[in-house]
């Protein structure tokens, strides 16, 4: 049965699409069947691992909302044991039309209940918010990963965020916990950064992942070819940071 991990942070611009990317490749790499499913109407995700959005017709909305087959929609990447539910702007409307539905919280959950055995991890990508979708999508998952720069906004952010965690963990999905927060755009040189990740780190003992993302040209370049940075440039720092975050996750 597949752990399912939400990569979830309601700031946007911190790297949480460029994380849920490239460790879902890592974890590929690491011979693991994966699943990566974009709920962000944006379609990042799916773009960032060589998936068109223009030849996208049945996404991640047809599945959850039952209007089509997981096979209808799953799409196999050129990458290593990973697969994508692709995301088109359609998933915006989601949040619409689930608001007046019975258990409106679950239809992911429900749908994934059909294929979790087929993989090894099921890794997704919530939007930039705290809907319906970032809701459905804790409920399905057994833990949350947090991506977050080393900034103060982005620490009162993640405060936030373990409020709606604790919420979620209480009245609809008593199994989920905060996995762990991944350091992203890091730069040990600023004196700012230091300081938030020793507040990080004293707010969220033993959930901070041993090595921080660095700021790395290679990884903004790398979703304009649509490739995972393991793929793009493997020895890149940023690429090298994704493959160790992959092996602890591997290891949870």
């Amino acid at each position: 049965m597949a752990k399912i991990y939400a990569f979830a942070n309601q700031k946007g611009g911190v790297g949480k699409t460029t994380s849920a990317v490239n460790i879902a490749a890592s974890v590929g790499a690491l011979g693991k069947k994966t699943l990566l499913i974009d709920m962000d109407p944006q379609g990042n995700a799916t773009s960032g691992v060589g998936i068109s959005k223009k030849s996208v017709t049945k996404s991640a909305y047809d599945f959850i909302t039952g209007s089509a087959s997981f096979k209808s929609v799953v799409k196999k990447t050129k990458y290593k044991k990973l697969d994508i539910l692709p995301a088109t702007i359609a998933l915006a409307g989601a949040e619409l039309e689930l608001v007046d539905m019975p258990e409106r919280e679950y239809f992911l959950k429900k749908a994934l209940d059909s294929i979790k055995n087929d993989y090894d991890f099921i890794f997704i990508d919530c939007p930039p918010s705290l809907g319906l979708l970032t809701i459905n999508s804790l409920c399905a998952s057994d833990g949350v990963i947090v991506p977050m720069q080393c900034e103060y906004f982005a620490l009162e952010g993640l405060s936030q965020l373990t409020v709606t965690i604790a919420q979620v963990k209480r009245f609809y999905n008593s199994e989920l916990n905060l996995s762990g927060v991944i350091i992203t755009m890091f730069d040990g040189r600023l004196n700012l950064s230091l300081q938030v990740l020793d507040q990080i780190k004293k707010h969220f003992k033993g959930k901070i992942f041993k090595v921080p993302v660095p700021r790395n040209v290679r990884l903004s370049e790398a979703p304009s070819y649509g490739m995972p940075a393991i793929y793009y440039d493997k020895f890149s720092k940023g690429a090298i940071a994704y493959c160790e975050i992959a092996k602890e996750i591997v290891e949870m």
